[in-house]
């Protein structure tokens, strides 16, 4: 099972940046692992979204022709926790896109807060490393993402 960690795309600005939401819910099991009287959002899992968020802005760059797979998080400083009942905003930035990949700086906020600050970067597979098998499951295309990017674009919001 692929886990899915943002809801929907607010903004989505094709080859530059892109922004989505998460909903924290008290009904997330996870959210009880690490503290059972103090449930909140594990660092790990909020990286998780910002890679989602980024590595969809990074493929539609490409025009999804290539599988993206994180390479590196060059940075992921954290500011607060995320509760259960917050509202956090993936905001993802493209600064660099290439054949071999991409570079992304991305900031997760909830409210006027800033959450984190994390720096993504994401290798084109095709190019580097043709010949090897990866299982597709392990890659933010699938339908569902791509769901969440298409129910986006019928808004009228995105530019094609």
């Amino acid at each position: 099972m692929r886990w899915i960690w943002i809801d929907k795309f607010v903004e989505f600005t094709p080859k530059t940046s892109a922004t989505a939401l998460k909903n924290v819910s008290l009904a997330e099991e996870h959210l009880h692992d690490l503290y059972p009287d103090f449930p909140i959002m594990p660092h790990s899992l909020i990286v998780e979204g910002m890679a989602q968020t980024a590595g969809i802005l990074v493929g539609e760059a490409g025009g999804f022709r290539e599988k993206v797979i994180l390479a590196k998080i060059g940075r992921a400083t954290f500011h607060r926790l995320t509760r259960p009942g917050d509202t956090i905003e993936f905001h993802a930035k493209i600064e660099q896109f290439g054949e071999q990949g991409a570079s992304t700086t991305g900031r997760v906020t909830c409210g006027a807060d800033l959450v984190a600050e994390i720096d993504i970067m994401f290798s084109h597979i095709d190019q580097n490393m043709a010949g090897l098998e990866f299982p597709e499951h392990n890659f933010v295309f699938t339908e569902q993402f791509m769901a969440l990017l298409q129910s986006y674009r019928l808004s009228g919001t995105i530019a094609v």
